[in-house]
């Protein structure tokens, strides 16, 4: 049976005209566990990943709100609350639509500590969109309060979100950990958020460090860690389009490594969406991945049967 990595977007966990309440995001998972379960239901040995952009960024403007009255965390303990608290409701959510189907498998949310270089250009260009959306003038009144940067989002309303630094994750440091889960049937939940950036220092000994992994490209060193033969990026787009939104788009079903560099060397696949997409499933394949796809929650079944989504293949 081939081995399968799945990487949920945020889509899966809150939708971006949410507040992001535990209940909104509970009910979203509810719907994406139980498209997962059609995949569980044939039997792949599974790992998940996700993002963690949303809650982050929320989490962030707590720690600011609240730092009168309690000292605020470092952007890096914040991705490890938000690590637990989400792998804690896919956990739950997929425990109980396990138990609803008479399948017998656990489930286990890991933290997991992905190594990043201090000196990745990632930390001088943040990049990483976190948070609620803004308008122009409340972008502009936490730009002279907090002194954030933020970046222009693609919506048919101006709207803005805030960026960190994202650097580029070398290794998974418990890739050993997961493997062994994964191997003995356990559904591991882990690098969840980009995993939590950690740097070493002279002595080789792990500092966390402040920033926001891309959960895809952590995806793909989770998928090269367990050994995956197939990894499945879950987004909001059914697949991957050419020319995107405008009047000559095209889909593209079948996508060879080679096509995909081009295109992406030619600007198709935007860095702040589809880009870090497309890199990750690039990495995936060079590695040796058999097969990497992209498409919607709903249509990941059918993926898996070649009727939809985009395959990309060496």
């Amino acid at each position: 049976m081939k081995k399968i990595v799945i990487a949920l977007g945020g889509n899966a966990i809150k939708q971006w005209n949410q507040k992001g309440s535990a209940e909104e995001q509970l009910e979203n998972l509810g719907g994406s566990c139980s498209h997962m379960m059609k995949i569980i239901k044939r039997g792949y040995p599974m790992a998940i990943t996700h993002g963690n952009g949303p809650q982050v960024g929320n989490l962030l403007i707590q720690q600011e709100e609240g730092a009168r009255e309690v000292p605020p965390q470092p952007l890096d303990v914040c991705d490890a609350m938000t690590q637990g608290q989400i792998g804690y409701m896919i956990q739950q959510t997929l425990f109980n639509e396990l138990k609803n189907a008479g399948i017998n498998r656990d489930v286990v949310t890991l933290i997991t500590q992905v190594l990043v270089d201090k000196e990745d250009p990632g930390f001088r260009n943040p990049t990483k969109p976190v948070g609620p959306f803004y308008s122009k003038i409340q972008k502009e009144k936490y730009e002279e309060r907090r002194g954030h940067v933020f970046q222009k989002i693609e919506m048919k309303e101006e709207r803005y979100r805030r960026v960190v630094p994202s650097p580029d994750p070398l290794r998974i440091l418990e890739a050993n950990v997961i493997k062994g889960l994964f191997e003995s049937g356990v559904i591991v939940i882990a690098s969840g958020g980009g995993g939590l950036p950690v740097i070493l220092d002279d002595q080789r000994h792990l500092h966390g460090i402040e920033a926001v992994i891309d959960k895809d490209l952590a995806g793909e060193k989770l998928a090269e860690s367990v050994g995956a033969d197939l990894f499945m990026i879950l987004t909001e787009v059914d697949q991957v389009y050419l020319n995107f939104e405008r009047k000559e788009q095209r889909g593209l079903r079948t996508l060879r490594l080679e096509e995909a560099k081009k295109y992406l060397r030619e600007g198709q696949f935007p860095a702040g969406s589809m880009g870090p997409k497309i890199e990750a499933c690039i990495r995936f394949i060079e590695y040796g991945g058999e097969e990497a796809m992209i498409t919607c929650l709903d249509c990941a079944d059918d993926a898996l049967e070649g009727r939809g989504g985009t395959r990309i293949i060496p």
